[in-house]
């Protein structure tokens, strides 16, 4: 089975059922146990076309399966990869999907197949949870909706520190309740003289105040009362009207303006020319990734975003609830959820097709 969503409208979805595939020679077959679903999945919906996430796991023309990040079981393997292996990583939102394992060891493997070997190879490790530095079985669930979003955070992180903050000495997050900012919050809130200030709808305001990593919360409206010192911009709603509220108010003292996600994709637009201050730039995670893999070598970099995880999803433990369930119906509703905003900021998504 698989949950589809028509690529031009990402307001219809369906199920659709079929016979489970065969692997054929050099390929295996993963059975899909469970998986998360976060505003990460809609920002992978929304830049599908322009970013090929609609690439990594092809669906009948018209329509996409939108990837999701979770833990998956060998139901027919090859060597060096047995019958029941547990993997972590990239997959479509399905009950099932053939790999092509390449690169197979101790750690995990590669996904090899022809379709993805152009695609960003960040997204294309398994990773075998015996073997998972990162892995503790009591924290499955927030590695399925926390560790894509806390990679993205810690690589900004690393980027914005690397840049010495471009000279800022504040930090403003739009969508300053999601998974993807509030780690970027936590990971800035312990570098000194870093100011983070969060940007969030009125109805969040509480609720980001109540994580203890952002120094001042402001609903988007006033935006305009943001003080005008060197800041950085980092941009995870998409929403125009915020970024051009933020540019407009610190004009000159906006260091640096990055766009991460699009929770508010239908407040996206087109950059206006003569917007003040630094024209905006896109931040692409695999990007980051492939520098750091070649600064630090895949194990330099494993054993520092380790480190900086588990303070990070033990915090995350004190205020997350684990909404769980399975069925066509209950990732619709989770889907339809996320993609109009109606999520609640405190509440992750952990789900099964099977």
């Amino acid at each position: 089975m698989d949950f589809l969503v028509r690529r031009d409208d990402l307001a219809e979805c369906r199920c659709v059922e079929s016979e489970v595939p065969k692997p054929g020679p050099g390929q295996a077959l993963l059975a899909v146990d469970t998986f998360g679903l976060t505003t990460n999945n809609i920002t992978y919906a929304v830049f599908g076309e322009a970013m090929r996430y609609w690439q990594f796991f092809p669906a009948e023309e018209g329509w996409g399966r939108v990837p999701v990040w979770g833990f998956a079981d060998v139901a027919e393997g090859i060597e060096g990869l047995a019958e029941g292996t547990r993997v972590f990583g990239y997959l479509p939102p399905s009950t099932h999907l053939i790999v092509e394992p390449a690169s197979v060891g101790a750690t995990g493997f590669v996904d090899a197949s022809p379709h993805r070997a152009e695609l960003p190879a960040a997204y294309n490790r398994y990773f075998r949870v015996d073997a998972d530095p990162v892995y503790e079985r009591r924290f499955e669930d927030q590695q399925m909706l926390f560790w894509p979003l806390f990679f993205t955070s810690f690589l900004i992180d690393d980027f914005l520190d690397d840049e010495g903050l471009f000279g800022a000495g504040a930090t403003i997050l739009s969508s300053a309740s999601s998974k993807t900012a509030s780690g970027l919050a936590f990971l800035l809130s312990r570098h000194d003289g870093v100011e983070v200030i969060g940007l969030t709808s009125p109805r969040s305001v509480e609720f980001v105040e109540g994580l203890g990593v952002y120094d001042r919360v402001l609903a988007y409206a006033d935006a305009g009362s943001l003080e005008q010192v060197p800041s950085v911009y980092v941009d995870m709603s998409g929403d125009a009207d915020v970024r051009d509220a933020v540019h407009r108010r610190l004009g000159d003292s906006l260091a640096h303006s990055a766009v991460v996600g699009a929770t508010h994709r239908e407040g996206m637009g087109e950059v206006p020319d003569g917007l003040p201050g630094p024209r905006p730039v896109f931040f692409f995670a695999p990007d980051r990734l492939a520098k750091r893999n070649a600064d630090w070598g895949p194990d330099g970099l494993q054993e520092r975003i380790g480190e900086a995880w588990r303070p990070y999803v033990e915090w995350t433990a004190g205020w997350l609830e684990v909404r769980r369930a399975s069925g066509p119906e209950a990732i619709e509703r989770a889907y339809r959820e996320l993609l109009e905003g109606r999520i609640d900021p405190a509440v992750g998504d952990v789900l099964s097709l099977s």
